[in-house]
């Protein structure tokens, strides 16, 4: 009797292993299109809002990232509506999460300092004697390469991974040494080597 319990009970353990490798597996393979969508929303924003920033107006054009963000949603329901559904998973829940908190750590960020590169609030409240622009990026970054990072170690997915220390840490530092418009061509590659690459990768294995 006892001995069927174990075998139960490490039967029970197999079967949740296994699900769970197999949630990695179509997870990683269906977030390829994804991350290439918000790759290419990142990259082209940054690039058009740089432009604008340096030759029309200033950077008061940090207000398109707020079109981004709506763009890259209805973009990303679309990709998820003509895909076929995936049933809700622990792990899809946990990389939800992941980027849930991102965006509301970066979110929260990215306003405060739209407020304060438009005027709407005085730089001297949140950061005295300092360049307002001087480490929005290099946070960013950071947060963005942290992102993509835990979701390699969730997803088991050494790609994902290396891209996203790569882009956090190299973005931090890159920004560091550009200041205003500049800084976005930092962004730019970090989403090139946060999303774009890894999802790249994942598509051109998913064709094999």
């Amino acid at each position: 009797m006892e001995k069927d319990k174990n075998m139960t009970a490490e039967r029970s353990l197999e079967i949740i292993r296994d699900s769970i490798e197999q949630s990695q597996r179509t997870i990683t393979r269906n977030s390829a299109i994804p991350l290439i969508w918000w790759g290419a929303c990142v990259t082209i924003f940054s690039l058009l809002i740089a432009y604008l920033w340096k030759n029309h107006g200033g950077p008061i054009w940090n207000v398109l990232w707020f079109v981004m963000w709506f763009v890259g949603y209805v973009g990303e329901r679309i990709i998820l509506n003509k895909r076929k559904p995936v049933p809700s998973t622990f792990v899809g829940r946990t990389i939800g999460h992941i980027w849930g908190s991102f965006g509301i750590f970066c979110g929260f960020i990215g306003i405060i300092f739209g407020f304060i590169g438009s005027g709407l609030l005085p730089v001297e409240i949140v950061m005295p004697q300092v360049y307002v622009f001087g480490i929005i990026t290099s946070i960013i970054s950071l947060c963005f390469g942290m992102g993509s990072t835990i979701m390699g170690f969730v997803l088991r997915n050494n790609i994902i991974k290396v891209c996203g220390i790569i882009a956090g840490i190299g973005g931090f530092f890159c920004a560091l040494h550009f200041l205003g418009a500049e800084q976005l061509f930092v962004m730019a590659g970090v989403a090139i080597i946060g999303l774009i690459v890894p999802g790249l990768v994942i598509y051109l294995q998913n064709k094999k």
